[in-house]
């Protein structure tokens, strides 16, 4: 056992951005697809759940959620279907994160391996568990997805929320100056904030 893999949800429908194909938005001159790509460039294999751009300047593996639209947890487990079965951690992302860096994804990487955990996620200033910020023993998230959707049937619609109940996670906080690594880019408004922090 070993490894590790990033698995990216690039697939939502942005509607509070009008429907816009999200991830490929640029801050700072670069999508945030390719920033969040970069964060976890040694990550092996790069899964992105959703459309790639064809102009994409990094190698990855794509797929799709069953069905289509089918929410968070049903990418989450496309994505993982691609990631071997010997891969020891994974990180789960949004794909909307401009500000994650490679330190931040090592913090949680750390946490993740020391921690009597099955995963470590940032919490926010406001005690709110970042999700989609996320790295995970691979094999105790693929049991969690199993037992969702056991319990549901199916994982069309599942919230990662739901996901949650099943997985035991430390909190990492993030004290360093800046914006934090989860800021992610749901609004108009936080593209042009990210803009501005970017500066």
């Amino acid at each position: 056992m070993g490894g590790f893999a990033a698995v990216v949800l690039a697939g939502g429908a942005a509607r509070r951005m009008g429907g816009a194909d999200k991830p490929t938005l640029p801050v700072a001159g670069q999508s945030m697809l390719t920033r969040v790509l970069a964060a976890v460039h040694d990550a092996d294999p790069r899964v992105v759940v959703g459309p790639v751009p064809p102009d994409l300047p990094v190698p990855v593996h794509s797929t799709r959620e069953d069905p289509p639209g089918g929410g968070p947890v049903a990418a989450t487990a496309a994505g993982l279907a691609l990631v071997p079965e010997d891969v020891t951690f994974t990180a789960l992302l949004a794909a909307d994160l401009p500000f994650l860096t490679g330190e931040a994804i090592d913090v949680l990487r750390l946490t993740a391996e020391s921690a009597p955990m099955q995963g470590a996620v940032y919490r926010d200033a406001e005690g709110r568990r970042q999700m989609l910020c996320g790295v995970w023993r691979t094999a105790r998230l693929r049991e969690a997805i199993d037992k969702l959707a056991q319990e549901r049937g199916g994982l069309d619609g599942a919230s990662v929320r739901e996901l949650m109940e099943h997985l035991r996670v430390a909190e990492v906080s993030w004290r360093r100056p800046g914006p934090p690594p989860w800021f992610d880019c749901d609004t108009d408004d936080d593209l042009r904030t990210a803009e501005e922090w970017a500066r």
